[in-house]
């Protein structure tokens, strides 16, 4: 299992932050391995809406996340698939000194020869995804998300 942790400040409320990173559909606006992001459930976010999503990076891959814990303002929880391999990812908001504070915790579980992959790769994983929220930052505090 790889488990990691990520924190971004970012000097946005909390509400609108939330708002962003609770629609899916955002993600390839900062994460730079992800071509698309669609709801695939009818309905408002919440509880049981699944997304599917296409990676192009380490490799081509169709994902699907499940949201598991939806906490308006607080939580977001989610469990699937990036690039094949079982995740949980977990995003909880904080006030943070009039903005946000974002902690985001990826946990990965692969098995056999994923497994020595997983390892190898996590400090590099966990690096891009500080970036990938770095992106995220600029892209809130700059407003291009309206």
């Amino acid at each position: 299992m790889v488990r990691f942790s990520n924190t971004v400040e970012i000097a946005r409320p909390r509400g609108e932050v939330f708002a962003y990173l609770a629609d899916l559909e955002h993600t390839p606006e900062w994460n730079w391995a992800i071509t698309e992001t669609r709801k695939v459930t009818p309905g408002p976010v919440g509880v049981g809406t699944v997304y599917e999503q296409s990676r192009s990076v380490p490799r081509r891959a169709a994902e699907t996340l499940t949201v598991r814990r939806f906490g308006v303002g607080e939580l977001l929880e989610l469990d699937g698939t990036l690039a094949s391999l079982p995740v949980h990812l977990t995003y909880e908001f904080r006030d943070s000194g009039g903005g946000t504070s974002v902690v985001n915790t990826v946990q990965i579980t692969a098995t056999g020869a994923s497994r020595l992959l997983a390892g190898a790769a996590g400090k590099r994983i966990a690096a891009a995804v500080g970036e990938n929220l770095a992106v995220l930052k600029r892209i809130l505090e700059q407003g291009r998300h309206e």
